[in-house]
């Protein structure tokens, strides 16, 4: 029997239910492949360890399977007490650890099949959800992580809300599996009546689709990485509109020349009141005409970069019933956080806390679980969860702050706002050991490589220079690396493609250096690339600026780009 695709996977789910319950009510240790891909709906994906793998095998023992569960939530806000749940369920259900994702998100690891449902129950009871974290869906929506206090941020966040509520699936399968009742009842849920997705229809999306806000001049949700980015203009201190961009994405497979990142291409400008509307209008066309063949190939990004931006800006307008204006100038800035402690505007303070690859677990040096989960009980104010996986803790009133430093202070950890510019802005992708997908290490060895790399930029003078630099343990992009100056993708163990000559900006793509470099050889091909940058730099350019003067021509975005090194797809 041939394998089921994607495609027929959700056409015979009956809304996203397929045979979850059963496997659920089975001894089984884990889903087979078609109830694995929808339980990605519910916010959930299938793992093992990887690092067991070989030992198992030899006593001939299953995978040590287990799951990973991802909170879907706005802008990544959350309150104390949501923040106190998750920390519990880490105790209680995962592997004692969270992971704030680069969608400003937080995932549970280590959840075994017996705790899922409790998982996403105790999620729901918090006040937040798991369904649509993942899946063909439109994913956790972005906005600015600082919380300023200005009518600007506060438009963004609503509008985060409210796409949010209005791309949120209709079938009640999320909410008879996982939070009805104390028991699963099988035959109720065979029965079920399915549900119409008004927006989604019978089959969902091609593939997940992404949205980010932005509030220049800050570009810290990565913007141009977006299916949708909105960048908001603001006139008189109000919010009045947003130029919309559409068809990034950087999932790629290595030397298939037919995928390939991309940057979002201006689409329009509309008045703040039909940004949701116009986003519909997006989301629909890729819904009728993306790529259902080919999920390697199903991403929005390739329909508009093969029929061309002006062919989907019409069918955008044919379903829209508002104006709109070409896009506005503007001009952003860096994707870093604001780490260290700043005014909100409010009389209040947030304190941006650098948290390496976004993973809270307790050291020995530094322990930023105890220390968050501390601070969420004594103090009780909000956080927020940023694009670069660090934390914000914010409305905290000036009395309290002397409070939250010793709480830092005490759990071995520092805001971060003084390391290295390449450090504070730096990330790396979880990949092994629970990745499926890894082709080599990248969170268990990026903070020893930044250690590295702190040590030649110290040398160089540059330890205040905003480079960026990102690592995945394969070329899905999750940690959004072909954006970056330099960027370090999993090609085997030990080994990765090296990519430069993006931006700490995040709006040019870089371009494949070296096909093949080994991890312990990355800081020298880094210190290569800066020596000359210092040798050859122009007044206080910044690397991205140097590179873009002295390569005008490498980094032109096409497939080649990516695939090839420079000698390869350069004419002689």
């Amino acid at each position: 029997m041939a394998k089921q695709s994607c495609e027929e996977i959700k056409d015979e789910s009956r809304g996203l239910r397929g045979k979850i319950v059963e496997t659920l009510l089975s001894d089984t240790s884990h889903f087979e492949e078609a109830e694995y891909q929808l339980l990605k709906f519910h916010g959930s994906y299938q793992q093992d360890n990887r690092d067991s793998r070989s030992e198992r095998r030899k006593q001939k023992l299953d995978k040590e399977w287990m799951f990973m569960v991802r909170t879907k939530m706005p802008a990544g806000t959350l309150t104390s007490e949501q923040y106190i749940a998750h920390h519990d369920m880490a105790d209680k259900l995962g592997n004692a650890t969270m992971r704030l994702t680069s969608r400003q998100g937080i995932q549970l690891h280590g959840i075994l099949k017996g705790g899922l449902r409790d998982t996403v129950r105790a999620i729901s009871n918090c006040g937040l959800t798991s369904w649509g974290a993942c899946g063909d869906v439109v994913r956790n929506t972005m906005a600015p992580g600082a919380p300023v206090h200005d009518a600007a941020h506060a438009a963004t966040r609503r509008l985060a809300d409210e796409i949010s509520t209005r791309f949120m699936a209709r079938s009640m399968a999320y909410t008879s599996i996982w939070l009805d009742g104390e028991k699963l009842d099988l035959a109720a849920e065979e029965a079920a009546e399915v549900v119409e997705e008004p927006i989604y229809g019978k089959n969902y999306l091609p593939r997940k689709f992404k949205i980010g806000i932005a509030v220049p001049p800050s570009n810290d949700v990565d913007l141009f990485s977006q299916d949708v980015g909105f960048i908001a203009h603001v006139e008189d201190g109000e919010l009045t509109g947003y130029s919309i961009h559409v068809g990034g994405g950087f999932g790629m497979s290595h030397g298939k020349l037919e995928t390939y990142p991309c940057l979002a291409k201006p689409l329009f400008y509309c008045a703040a009141e039909h940004a949701a509307a116009a986003c519909e209008a997006v989301v629909t066309v890729q819904r009728d005409h993306g790529d259902r063949s080919d999920r390697k190939h199903a991403r929005m990004k390739y329909l508009i970069a093969e029929r061309g931006i002006e062919w989907f800006r019409g069918e955008v307008e044919e379903r829209i019933s508002f104006p709109t204006e070409p896009v506005r100038e503007v001009q952003l800035g860096t994707v870093a956080d604001a780490l260290g402690w700043h005014a909100q505007g409010d009389g209040k303070h947030f304190v941006g806390v650098y948290v390496a690859q976004g993973r809270i677990a307790d050291g020995e040096a530094a322990r930023p679980r105890s220390a968050f989960r501390q601070i969420a009980g004594e103090i009780n104010c909000s956080l927020r969860v940023t694009a670069n996986a660090n934390m914000y803790f914010y409305d905290i009133s000036e009395e309290d702050r002397d409070q939250v430093d010793t709480i830092l202070t005490e759990n071995g950890l520092v805001t971060g706002e003084n390391f290295t510019t390449m450090r504070q802005m730096g990330h790396a992708c979880v990949a092994l050991p629970t990745c499926g997908l890894a082709l080599s290490e990248s969170e268990r060895v990026f903070t020893g490589l930044l250690d590295s790399v702190d040590v030649i930029l110290e040398e160089l003078g540059l330890r205040d220079d905003p480079i960026l630099v990102r690592m995945t343990g394969c070329p899905n992009g999750c940690a959004r690396p072909y954006n970056a100056d330099f960027a370090f993708v999993g090609r085997a163990p030990g080994k990765y493609a090296m990519f430069v000559g993006g931006s700490s900006a995040g709006d040019r793509l870089a371009g494949l250096e070296k096909k093949m470099v080994l991890f312990g050889d990355i800081p020298g091909e880094i210190r290569a690339y800066l020596a000359d940058f210092v040798e050859q730099r122009q007044d206080s350019e910044t690397f991205s600026e140097y590179w873009g003067r002295t390569r005008p021509d490498a980094a032109e975005p096409t497939p080649q780009q990516f695939h090839l090194v420079e000698a390869e797809r350069t004419p002689s």
